[in-house]
Formats: structure tokens, C-alpha cells, sequence
């Protein structure tokens, strides 16, 4: 079958490489028309109870999609006329920008924000800033009659900050717009509230900080551009190490051209099925590249090796075509199935990304095994190219044959015992790796970056913040005024409230036990849940739907616990102790259902969820598909080890430096650490075949990986270095999404590369040697 697809590719080369440079100026076309695809509801896992509550009472509760912005005096103080003027326009522009969720809109100027006050004539309701004040007309005697009831009335911390330096203004987003159904544009949407509010009326007087999700995807979307230049830098080192390798601008262009036209076709048909490119999977495309790589290395390899033996391109060409299109499919489809199954994760985004990945490495097979040998054939060798090539040849075999001495049997037991016990150590130390966000902030940014300044300037000078878990408790109809249905919500929030990293509690019984005070003149010994249905009825009834805490009929009631930050240990602990309350009372109360959870702390948990669910089995898949793939191409049990074996130890490892580097395992990192063990794959293919090559030819273990070494594992070393050294670059990221997977990247390509190196030859020597498969040339002489 090779060789009727070498006579036919190679008879009609011309017309093929004519019809795949067709193809690139059409996906080249297609490509420039990709565009940044963010969104906030495919980063949710798709079948988890919590996501099934939020979706269900998405349109009553709070929503995790919401941004908060704080208009900050310079001078510490709010109380005056000019900020509130600020403070009035940035409000107006917020609740013009398009994808605002305009009834969400909350600030000091906002109609939704009410006293509510006992006087000798009765009870008093009314605007914060009442309507008759306006931005014209405000003066100080006005400010300070707001700054006495904001003060006494429950609005320090919530919309002003607990030194008066700052006002916040919080509002939600619309995923879907509700009249065109067009998808909001988070990247667009960033750059709108960047211009139209922060660069608006930030000056000498004024700071604006902005956090929430749109905003945070887009600080990642403007870092792409150092992403991007990252990239350049990495495609830089890579050109020149593989001119440093082979010493031929032609063959150098083939390796690395052949992998960047496989991504213009990948771009392309993404455009094509109508997928963009997430902001966070943005790194998946350089992987996909490094894998092109390593494989257009190998055809260069022996392109080299056959052009020095004294063969023609052409001839060296169909050579190179013949001998390493089994095993680079092979490794390709392996690749392949690998990538497919991140599809089984039910989260919308890692599927994008299984898509992208996969659709990256199919065209490989056709840009890297099929089009580069093809256009090699053309390749005119230089004069003085072949004594040249032939030094470097002659000085790398001496240096293979080195390495090869690891198969004798010391060495073979010393490597293993090493490889065993890093493999031990690391398995140890990868047991606390952390499931979810380390730090607080955004993990994807630098600590200093203005997304994660303006965060903690919230956080320490708010009450609130955007870090809000919501559980919901389900009632029968009026549950509102009745004590024994109101009574365990209010226990279930007290219990909540004494978690460690929770700054607070809301809730209908906790509002409803304010109100009862405040009309009792304020008197702090009535700030009791009333058991009186009609007293319930007087302090619940200014808190309709608007206020999230109930709906119209009072058929369910909110908790809405905000945190301090929304790491993995927080959220641990806060959904440790409401399942353990649960647990425990849940059946005390039957007229209740306890359901959690909503808000953005509670999305983050049935996110997180579900990448610790998934994050073994995956693995296991990944690894069944690689153990079923070798199987099938060699028939040797003993190949299953010597190829698997070390990319489990480089996986652990990488376990053990996520963790060492406090890198947690989330949406944007599990991809990512799965595609990695695609290029350990690779490596193994492509000594192993050359291995058993040998090997069933009659050599020794150690001739036999001589030679396999000779022919592959230069080239293999080579890969494992150079494509280390390219994204080493990235940590000099402004993104620490990009830095941080640098680091994890470099580190898996030389462990695998290594472990290709050394754990796979220290493992077939030992097995070959007691469980022999192939009789050698000398044992033959022997019994003849």
C-alpha cells in the first residue's frame, strides 16, 4: 500500500503540491476572517446540577456574569459636588452600553437604591438621591443629607467604599441579545467600557477601576498581541535551530513552512465551520505547530541521511516518504484520538479546544508526510552540501553511539532505578495539586496587572465584590411571611457566614430582621426574624424580585454569600461546610429543597467540579487510546511499556510542577498539559519503529538501538531542545497564563524527550533481554 501511494503521489507531485498551494490561498483567505471568540456560558460545564439551577433561575438571581466599577476620588473624598457629577455621567454611560442588562444597573444615582427609615409620622421610603436632585442642580447641602442616610441606612461597603474614597456602580451582562439573538461580543464590549468609561473620565482627579469576567477577557485579548509576538520569537529560534541542525536554508523551510501552511489550513477551516479563536485556547495552535515540527524535523533527518548515502532528491524523497509515513500516522492518529477524547469533558470550551487541537493535527498527515517529501523532491543539493552534512552526520553517530551505551545492562538498571524513583516522588508530590484558581484575582494576569490592582482595591475597601456564591432554598408558596419556613434559611446563612473567607451574608430572613429593627426605632435587641406573619409581612414586603432574594410568589429564598476571593481553598471550604449543613439538617426541614449554587463563586465550583471528575479519566483515556494505537501498529506487548511508561512519568512530573509553581488545574490548563503528551508520543514512534526495525533484523539491544538512535534520536534530541528553548520565551509574557505555560510546555518537551531517550531504551533492553522476542544474528550462528 506505501508503495503504490509513494508511485502515485510522486507520479502526480506537481499537480498535487499545485493543488494544496490552491487550497492555502483559499484558507489563507478564510483565515484573515478568523476572529477572538470569548464567551462566559461555554467556559460552564454542561450536565452539572449547579449550572442546571443557575440556567434555571439565571432570570431571578444575581448573575456570575456581572462587572463592577468603582469611580475612585484621588483625594479620599466622595462628598462633593464635582465627583457626584462623575459619578452621574459614568452611571448614564454604563446603562447605554450596549449588552447592559439596564435593570441590573446599581449605583448611588441609580432609582433602584432606597432608604427606608421609621419616623414620628410613620415609615419612610424614598430614593437615595431623591428625583429632584439632579446632576444640575446638586449642591452640598444636597450631599450631605445623601452621605447621612447612605451612612445610616446600610449603603457603607455595598455602594460606597468603608474610607468614602470610591463609589461603586455593579451591573450585569446580556449573553443574548434579547431582540436580534445575536451573541454579545465580550472583546468588543472590553473595548467599549475601556474608551467610553475608563479613558472618558480617568484624569488628575478621578481613578476608574473595572472587574468582571468581559473585562478580564479582555485585558487576555489585548495581551494576544504580546502572545503573538511571543509566538514570532518562538518560530524565530525554532527556524534557526533546525538551519543550525541540517545546515540548508531549503530543508529548513520545508520543516518549519510545511508546519505554518498546516496552520493557515487549520485557521481556515476553523473560519469555515463558523468557530473563532478563544482568547484562552489560544496557545493550542503553537502546539499544534510544535508537533509539525517534530515531525518535519524526522523528514529532514532522513532526507539528509539519504541525500549523504548518495541518492538524489527525488529519490531521497520517496525514501523518506516510504519509511516514515507508517509511523508518523501512526503517531499522528494517536495524537488524534488523544486530542478527541478532551471532547468527553462537558465543558463547551475544552470541546472548542479538542476541536481546534484535532482538526490541527489531521492536516498534518497531509502537510508534513504527504506535501513536505513531495516539494523535497524538487530540492537542488547545493554544491559542498553532501561533505558538509556528511562531518555533521559523521559526528553525531559518534555521539548517538554514546548514548546507545544505556541499554547495556548497568546502565539499563541504573536509569530505571532513577526513572522509578522520580516517577514515585513526583506521583507524592502531584497529590495536592490544586483543581481551580491558586490565587487570588485573575490567574491568567500578572499580580501588578491593572485587572487584578483594581480587584484588590475592591476587595479591601468593599464589602462586596463580584465573588458571590448563591444557594437557593426552595419553599412553598408565601414562604416569605411565614416564621418556620423563614427560620432554617436563616440558620443555613448563619452557618455560611462563619466559614473561613466569607465577608458576608444576604438574605431575605437577614434583611427582613434589619427592617424589623429599623422599625422599632433602630433599637438593636429587635433585630430578630418576627414570628408574626403579619410583622413578616410589614418588613418583606419592599423586597420583590428586583432584589433577587425571593420571587413574586416567594416560592424560593436566596443566600447570596460573597467571599473574599474565589481560589480553589475558599470555594472548598465555603461548599464543604453548606453540603455538610445540608446534610445534616436538610431532612429536619421537608418543606425544603437546598440547591446549590449561582453566582460566580458557584459556577467556579461546578467548574472545577468537573475538571477534578474528569481530570483521570481523561487520562486514562488518552493513555487506553495510546496503549491501543501501539498495540496495533507493533503487536508487542513490550512496546506498550517501553512507549507509555515514560510519558507517565513526564506527566506526573508536570503534575509535580504545576504544583511546585502553584499552577491549578482549570479549563485553560488541563488541555493544555493533555495536548503536551502528543509530542512524547511522537518521540516514541520514531525510535521504537526504527528499534524493532533492527531488532527483528537480528541485532543485539544495544547495536540495534545504535543504529535506531543513528537514524531518529538525533533528531529526536534535537526536537525535545529546540521546541524547549521556543516557548522557554514566554515567560517573559505580560500574560501569566502564557508565562506559566511556557514554563509547563518547555519542561514537558525535555521530559519527554528524555524520557524517549533514556526510559524507553532502559526499558526494551531489560525486556528484550527477559522476555526475548527476536533471535539474534549471533544466536542463529550459534545453533547453526
Amino acid at each position: 500500500m506505501v508503495k503504490l501511494l509513494e508511485n502515485i503521489l510522486f507520479r502526480l507531485k506537481a499537480i498535487v503540491l499545485i493543488a494544496l498551494g490552491a487550497f492555502t490561498i483559499w484558507m489563507g483567505y478564510q483565515a484573515v476572517q478568523l476572529r477572538p471568540d470569548a464567551g462566559y456560558l461555554k467556559q460552564l460545564p454542561s450536565d452539572h446540577p449547579y449550572i442546571e439551577t443557575f440556567l434555571e433561575y439565571r432570570d431571578k438571581l444575581p448573575g456570575g456574569n456581572a462587572l463592577m466599577v468603582a469611580v475612585e476620588a484621588k483625594d479620599g473624598n466622595i462628598w462633593t459636588p464635582e465627583f457626584m457629577k462623575v459619578l452621574y455621567d459614568v452611571t448614564d454611560d454604563i446603562f447605554f452600553l450596549p449588552g447592559v442588562f439596564r435593570g441590573s444597573v446599581k449605583s448611588m444615582w441609580t432609582p433602584n437604591t432606597r432608604v427606608f427609615q421609621i419616623t414620628e409620622e410613620g415609615f419612610l421610603a424614598y430614593n437615595l438621591i431623591p428625583s429632584n436632585v439632579t446632576r444640575t442642580n446638586i449642591d452640598q447641602e444636597a450631599i450631605e443629607k445623601i452621605q447621612e442616610d447612605a451612612d445610616r441606612w446600610g449603603f457603607k461597603g455595598t455602594l460606597f467604599s468603608n474610607d468614602s474614597s470610591a463609589a461603586l456602580i455593579r451591573f450585569e451582562l446580556q449573553e443574548i441579545h434579547p431582540i436580534t439573538r445575536e451573541q454579545l461580543d465580550y472583546i468588543d464590549f472590553a473595548q467599549r467600557i475601556e474608551t467610553d468609561i475608563r479613558d472618558k473620565y480617568e484624569g488628575e482627579d478621578i481613578n476608574i477601576r473595572i472587574i468582571g469576567f468581559a473585562k478580564m477577557i479582555g485585558d487576555i485579548a489585548d495581551g494576544a498581541g504580546g502572545v503573538v509576538f511571543f509566538f514570532v520569537i518562538s518560530f524565530f529560534l525554532t527556524t534557526a535551530a533546525v538551519f543550525v541542525y541540517c545546515r540548508s536554508v531549503v530543508l529548513t523551510s520545508l520543516a518549519v513552512g510545511s508546519s505554518l501552511i498546516s496552520v493557515v489550513w487549520q485557521f481556515g477551516i476553523l473560519d469555515l465551520l463558523g468557530y473563532g479563536l478563544d482568547p484562552l485556547a489560544i496557545l493550542v495552535p503553537f502546539l499544534v505547530y510544535a508537533i509539525g515540527v517534530s515531525h518535519g524535523i524526522q523528514q529532514i533527518n532522513l532526507i539528509s541521511a539519504q541525500v549523504v548515502a548518495g541518492a538524489d532528491a527525488d529519490t531521497a524523497a520517496r525514501a523518506t516518504f516510504s519509511r516514515l509515513l507508517v509511523p508518523g500516522s501512526m503517531a499522528l492518529v494517536t495524537d488524534l484520538a488523544g486530542f478527541a477524547t478532551l471532547y468527553l469533558i462537558p465543558v463547551p470550551m475544552i470541546q472548542e479546544m479538542a476541536i481546534v487541537a484535532s482538526i490541527g493535527v489531521a492536516l498534518k498527515i497531509v502537510s508534513n508526510l504527504i506535501m513536505l517529501p513531495l516539494a523535497a523532491a524538487y530540492f537542488s543539493v547545493p554544491k559542498g552540501y553532501v561533505e558538509k552534512a556528511a562531518r555533521l552526520r559523521e559526528r553525531r553517530v559518534r555521539l548517538m553511539a554514546r548514548v546507545a551505551q544505556i541499554t547495556r545492562p548497568a546502565p539499563a538498571a541504573i536509569t530505571l532505578v532513577v526513572i522509578g524513583s522520580l516517577f514515585v516522588v513526583a506521583v507524592y508530590q502531584s497529590r495536592d495539586r490544586n483543581i481551580g484558581d491558586v490565587h487570588a484575582g485573575a490567574a491568567e494576569l500578572r499580580e501588578d496587572a491593572r485587572f487584578n490592582v483594581d480587584s484588590r482595591f475592591i476587595v479591601e475597601n468593599f464589602n462586596v465584590n463580584l465573588d458571590a456564591f448563591v444557594a437557593l432554598v426552595e419553599t412553598p408558596e408565601n414562604s416569605c411571611i411565614s416564621w418556620e419556613l423563614m427560620k432554617p434559611v436563616e440558620k443555613f446563612g448563619y452557618h455560611l457566614m462563619n466559614v473561613e473567607g466569607v465577608r458576608s451574608v444576604v438574605s431575605l430572613p437577614e434583611a427582613a430582621k434589619t427592617v424589623y429593627s429599623v422599625w422599632m426605632e433602630g433599637n438593636p435587641k429587635f433585630r430578630e426574624l418576627p414570628r408574626n406573619r403579619y410583622t413578616l409581612v410589614l418588613t418583606t414586603n419592599s423586597f420583590g424580585p428586583s432584589s433577587g432574594l425571593t420571587d413574586r410568589n416567594c416560592n424560593f429564598l436566596s443566600v447570596i454569600v460573597f467571599t473574599e476571593d474565589h481560589r480553589a481553598e475558599t470555594i472548598n471550604r465555603l461548599i464543604a461546610a453548606a453540603d455538610g449543613w445540608i446534610a445534616e439538617n436538610g431532612s429536619k426541614y421537608p418543606e425544603h429543597t437546598f440547591r446549590l449554587a449561582s453566582g460566580n463563586v458557584g459556577l467556579i465550583a461546578a467548574t472545577n467540579d468537573v475538571i477534578e471528575r474528569s481530570e483521570l479519566p481523561i487520562l486514562f483515556y488518552v493513555f487506553g487510546v495510546i496503549i491501543f494505537l501501539v498495540l496495533l501498529a507493533y503487536r508487542d506487548w513490550r512496546a506498550i511499556i517501553c512507549c507509555c511508561a515514560p510519558l507517565l512519568v513526564a506527566t506526573f512530573m508536570g503534575y509535580w510542577l504545576m504544583s511546585w509553581l502553584e499552577i491549578g488545574l482549570k479549563v485553560s490548563t488541563l488541555p493544555v498539559l493533555v495536548l503536551a503528551v502528543g509530542i512524547g508520543v511522537d518521540y516514541a514512534f520514531y525510535i521504537y519503529t526504527r528499534l524493532q526495525f533492527h531488532l527483528e533484523a537480528g541485532e543485539e539491544i544495544v547495536s540495534a538501538f545504535t543504529l535506531a538512535m543513528q537514524e531518529t534520536g538525533m533528531a529526536v534530541i534535537f526536537t525535545g531542545l529546540t521546541l524547549s528553548l521556543g516557548v522557554a520565551s514566554w515567560v517573559f509574557s505580560a500574560l501569566k497564563f502564557q508565562a506559566d505555560m511556557g514554563l509547563l510546555l518547555s519542561f514537558m518537551f525535555f521530559a519527554n524527550m528524555i524520557g524517549a531517550v533514556t526510559g524507553l531504551p532502559a526499558l526494551a533492553a531489560v525486556l528484550h533481554r527477559r522476555f526475548p522476542k527476536y533471535r539474534t544474528a549471533s544466536q542463529e550462528t550459534a545453533e547453526a
